[in-house]
């Protein structure tokens, strides 16, 4: 066995293996679902159990300021997964009832967009993938907006990603519970948090990353791009009991909150949720299912960081981890995303490139999470597309000091607006401008939480003039759902239906 590690040490310094395994790294990809900034490595906001992606932080740098292209799951993954921002290509809401890449059809800029994983593919590399990569829910089985064209090797069914695998507790009516009428998202608990009585093994990201894990450890003749997508923390908040046991209830800190925050902001128009929460006096049971379903999902990247540890890929192996937007649990009377402020769009964002990344460090230079697919182009040394709006993040890498001048740029359409609306960062501030010609401004250092809307303040007229500068100048309009696209997910099971006759 020494004789056989001994060759292969010597025909790696010889180089005499295969280009693919001597040059070229791999990537291991992973999206977690609603993972906003309460985590140990950010915020730690108190309370929060996830010790793995403290350790992922140390041997990674920490984008601290990176924040989503829209605040919402399909137009945000959309964004990543092909380079192109929605203030180009119109993608800014979620869309529903597909079976496929209607994307494609939705946008004309995305029609002949080459997915990420199939550039790498079309580069030599073998491309696999599970999990929630593009739009998926637990609750609407076969609505999904991937590719199947894009990867080699899909976990389960790539246009059914997750929903046969996620158990539910059993539920009793809300009236039995003494609760009131008019929960959110109806009376499925979909917006609701549960212990379940099942171990992990049974839970869907645990199936996923067992199937990652043989990934991992199989070898190739090609180097891998393995994309691996975690749905929890997205609600609903049920995973197994021990998770909750992690957080009890006595224990769980409410997030920094006042009662006025919105008089001199603009109104996200979801504030029902939040009476609904609060009257039912939820709000700590609700945080409590959240860091509970964080913990589980950083339980889930420590069996990946410990596959990839035992794996002959460890020390060739590129690692990024994103989620595709931040997360409100009643900030600024608010629950889940669907806005833009810094809570709804900072996104946790870890980078490691074996031999070039300075691991452990963390900087504040803005990122989009568009800039994603440059930087994966640069480091393993492929073409980057045209369609990419990105910036490669490898300055950073490097040298986490480096400045970078492009704000970061989230979008959003809000209900009742007719067009969209846009946020830009810089290390330090964040303007909103919104479709009406409202704006926000605020001083993240000073005013972490966003409670003081200083875009009249004569002080930093400034700031606010150079931020504006990062406003798209003609944004593309909202997108729909084609109603006669093939990717509707009807029609297909329509005409599943009439084959099975």
């Amino acid at each position: 066995m020494i004789l056989r590690v001994t060759a292969v040490l010597a025909a790696v310094l010889a180089g005499a293996l295969p280009a693919a395994e001597t040059r070229r790294p791999n990537v291991l990809f992973i999206a977690v679902d609603d993972l906003n900034d309460y985590i140990s490595p950010l915020d730690n906001h108190p309370g929060v159990k996830t010790p793995n992606l403290d350790r992922l932080a140390k041997r990674s740098v920490t984008f601290a300021n990176a924040h989503c292209a829209a605040p919402a799951c399909h137009p945000s993954r959309v964004a990543v997964m092909t380079g192109v921002h929605p203030a180009r290509s119109g993608l800014y809401l979620n869309l529903f009832g597909a079976h496929g890449p209607r994307w494609r059809e939705e946008s004309a800029v995305l029609r002949d967009a080459v997915v990420l994983s199939q550039h790498f593919r079309n580069q030599g590399y073998r491309a696999a993938g599970g999990g929630k990569i593009f739009h998926a829910l637990q609750w609407t089985p076969g609505d999904s907006q991937n590719d199947p064209a894009a990867w080699d090797a899909y976990f389960r069914d790539p246009l059914d990603p997750i929903a046969p695998d996620w158990p539910r507790p059993r539920l009793r009516p809300d009236v039995e519970e003494g609760l009131t009428p008019g929960r959110p998202l109806g009376d499925r608990q979909l917006f609701g948090a549960a212990p379940l009585d099942v171990k992990d093994e049974e839970t869907g990201d645990h199936k996923v990353v067992d199937w990652a894990l043989g990934e991992l450890s199989r070898r190739h003749d090609q180097p891998l791009f393995l994309a691996v997508g975690l749905f929890r923390p997205h609600i609903p908040w049920e995973v197994p009991r021990k998770w909750y046991d992690l957080h009890p209830l006595k224990d769980v800190k409410l997030p920094e909150y006042r009662a006025d925050d919105l008089a001199d902001a603009r109104d996200h128009g979801r504030r029902d949720w939040h009476r609904w929460v609060v009257e039912n006096r939820l709000w700590g049971k609700f945080v409590q299912g959240y860091l509970a379903s964080m913990s589980y999902v950083d339980h889930q990247i420590g069996r990946l960081l410990d596959g990839l540890d035992a794996s002959p890929r460890r020390d060739n192996t590129i690692v990024v981890l994103w989620s595709d937007h931040g997360f409100h649990l009643g900030e600024k009377e608010n629950w889940e995303k669907f806005a833009l402020w810094d809570q709804t769009t900072r996104v946790p964002c870890f980078i490691h490139a074996p031999g070039l990344s300075r691991d452990g460090s963390k900087t504040r230079a803005p990122v989009t999470l568009t800039d994603l697919y440059p930087t994966l182009c640069e480091l393993a040394g492929l073409p980057v597309p045209p369609q990419c709006d990105g910036l490669s993040l490898v300055p950073q890498l490097r040298d986490p000091a480096a400045p970078r001048a492009r704000p970061s740029l989230t979008s959003y359409v809000f209900r009742g607006d007719a067009g969209p609306s846009h946020a830009v960062a810089d290390s330090r501030h964040r303007l909103i401008r919104y479709a009406d010609g409202f704006e926000e401004l605020y001083d993240l250092v000073n005013d972490p939480h966003e409670f003081t809307n200083r875009a009249a303040d004569p002080a930093l007229a400034d700031v606010k003039a150079r931020l504006a500068l990062a406003l798209p100048a003609k944004a593309t309009a909202s997108v729909g759902a084609p109603g006669q696209s093939s990717y509707n997910l009807r029609k297909t099971q329509g005409k599943k239906a009439k084959a099975a006759q």
